[in-house]
């Protein structure tokens, strides 16, 4: 056809219609359940955890340089989102995640207890960083020389400061815990200390 010439509208083209090949045979699949008369069996505990898992809202808590790196995991390029966590609660009254990002001060631990005594039931705690899990870099007397002494610690994320898939990698640990169904650090301190 030509620039100056009209397709015809009465001409029929042709198209090769290529079959669907499938990796899997029909008699191989066969045991695949159908909408029609499937089930699914599970145990009530499991969809709990499950929607526990998948639901986590951390509370705004940073304290240092392990804050940006905190902040970035719920920037797209990390996307904490797809774990149902892009929820960070301004009050902790609402969240059920307190994410210890950086050194914890003396001066601070009355507050960081505070906070995470006003969190309400089941409350999980993750350290970030080498500053809250063992006081890092800064042995004096001013730091307090792991957040665990203040607040039972769940998961322990290395590093100075850890990168934002390190906290996720520390995130989906935690949520691998409660989808099994391993109680918070808090309930085994408690019981820990006879109470």
């Amino acid at each position: 056809m030509g620039v100056d010439q009209k397709p015809d509208p009465n001409a029929i083209e042709t198209v090769t219609i290529v079959p669907a090949r499938r990796l899997i045979s029909e008699e191989e699949n066969a045991f695949w359940p159908t909408h029609q008369g499937a089930f699914l069996t599970t145990r009530i505990a499991d969809i709990g955890h499950w929607g526990q898992a998948n639901s986590i809202w951390p509370a705004l808590f940073g304290l240092a340089c392990c804050a940006i790196e905190m902040m970035a995991m719920s920037a797209s390029r990390w996307d904490v989102a797809r774990f149902g966590s892009e929820v960070f609660r301004a009050s902790p009254r609402q969240s059920d995640l307190m994410i210890v990002a950086g050194r914890l001060s003396v001066k601070m631990a009355p507050i960081l207890r505070q906070v995470y005594d006003q969190m309400p039931d089941p409350k999980w705690v993750i350290s970030m960083g080498a500053c809250a899990s063992t006081g890092g870099v800064f042995n004096n007397y001013a730091i307090v020389q792991g957040v665990d002494q203040i607040v039972p610690v769940d998961v322990y994320v290395p590093g100075c400061p850890p990168t934002p898939d390190m906290l996720m990698y520390g995130f989906t640990m935690l949520q691998d815990k409660i989808k099994q169904g391993i109680p918070p650090a808090s309930d085994q301190w408690l019981s820990g200390r006879g109470v």
